[in-house]
């Protein structure tokens, strides 16, 4: 198994407290700090990918429980194709975070299965794993990444915005699916002129 270790901006240290404050109920106290992170290529059919999964589409449920039929057998992950790759974030030895990359089209994968832990949120993790996904299709030789997400995961959206995703009419299955929001990157390789 490949393993990055990264640390991010989220270990930094919040502002500190000032004695004789009479406003102590209002001090930011500071997120708990965690050990580096490792994004780790996993089998996305093993446990811990599988673990992130089940809580993915639980929060998804609860998000769209309109489209959330609880007969239906639980979500599964299809094992990784050739040109693809699924990565998990620890921190220690908790999965924090996934992401993956499958082929699409010629020169074109698409992002796939980003979640973040509630507890590993607003800190960059998604960003990391975001960024690595980047790398790594640069690596396979895409040209671009195409994404989905839905129209009630606005932080989602934000991120993907604040990363340079462009929108995109909704592409091959979410074309006739109201909720999705899809976006799409050019990527840059570090040896172009652009």
């Amino acid at each position: 198994m490949a393993a990055l270790r990264l640390r991010s901006s989220w270990l930094r240290a919040a502002k500190p407290f000032r004695r004789g404050s009479r406003l102590n109920s209002n001090v930011r106290r500071r997120k708990p700090t965690m050990p580096p992170l490792r994004l780790v290529v996993v089998d996305p059919q093993g446990h811990d990918a599988m673990v992130l999964l089940r809580e993915a589409a639980e929060e998804a449920s609860a998000l769209y429980p309109e489209l959330h039929d609880p007969a239906l057998p639980g979500p599964t992950n299809t094992p990784t194709p050739p040109g693809g790759v699924y990565l998990v974030a620890y921190s220690g030895s908790s999965p924090l975070a996934c992401g993956a990359i499958r082929p699409l089209e010629h020169k074109i994968a698409e992002v796939r299965r980003m979640f973040v832990t509630a507890s590993a949120r607003r800190r960059g993790v998604a960003r990391l794993v975001l960024r690595e996904l980047e790398v790594r299709a640069l690596e396979f030789g895409y040209e671009s990444l195409r994404l989905e997400t839905g129209n009630r995961q606005l932080p989602a959206i934000a991120l993907y915005e604040a990363c340079g995703f462009i929108r995109i009419p909704p592409f091959g299955t979410y074309a006739s699916d109201p909720t999705s929001v899809c976006f799409e990157k050019v990527l840059v390789h570090a040896n172009s002129d652009a």
